[in-house]
């Protein structure tokens, strides 16, 4: 077997293009079976490549799940994707916070937020894995805290913390399940929490 190909004579491609490649691979690998099922034999087959290339771009696995992690947490589709409503310039800061959870619930098998998947199977692992879910995790906390202060809740800290943990839970439950209805009660649960928080005292 040499660096171009394998024993049972499968072509090996390296050069140009050989790492995004290999980020493809581990999206759809990673996202679809779990991190720790998916060897390296496995990605290097997804993304044609030979070990050795492998190895020249990511020195080893856990290199490969932070890279994962960046790739998923700026694509422009996917669960994660589904948080920049926040961001929207068309909708009220209200509208904002309940579209949250419309747009994440996905049409087809539910496989839950990636980065949070990740940090379940890296936990005690991959600390640098595990340290970019919970930047990611914190900050979209703190976006949804301001997002809450522009709708005009008179607590956006404690509305902005307790959308975050029943966005988070329908994710979970949504996946345990493989049922989008989770998505569908927490948006009723989040619009009763907002009215409470930005209405009449």
């Amino acid at each position: 077997m040499t660096a171009t190909g394998t024993a049972t004579g499968t072509p090996r491609r390296g050069g140009r293009g050989a790492r995004e490649r290999i980020l493809r691979a581990a999206v759809e690998l990673f996202s679809r079976d779990g991190i720790h099922v998916t060897g390296i034999a496995k990605l290097t087959e997804a993304a044609q490549v030979s070990t050795r290339t492998f190895y020249q771009h990511f020195p080893s696995k856990e290199a490969l799940v932070s890279a994962y992690l960046q790739r998923v947490e700026t694509d422009t589709v996917g669960p994660v994707h589904g948080e920049t409503v926040l961001e929207r310039t068309d909708l009220g800061p209200r509208e904002r916070l309940l579209a949250l959870f419309a747009d994440a619930a996905p049409a087809t098998v539910v496989r839950g937020c990636p980065l949070h998947n990740a940090a379940v199977e890296a936990a005690g692992t991959m600390p640098e894995a595990t340290a970019l879910v919970e930047r990611h995790k914190r900050e979209f906390t703190r976006r949804l805290i301001k997002t809450a202060a522009e709708a005009g809740a008179r607590e956006p800290e404690t509305l902005g913390r307790r959308l975050a943990v029943l966005f988070e839970g329908a994710n979970a439950l949504s996946t345990s399940l493989n049922d989008t209805q989770p998505y569908q009660d927490a948006r009723e649960l989040a619009r009763m929490l907002i009215d409470q928080a930005t209405g009449p005292s």
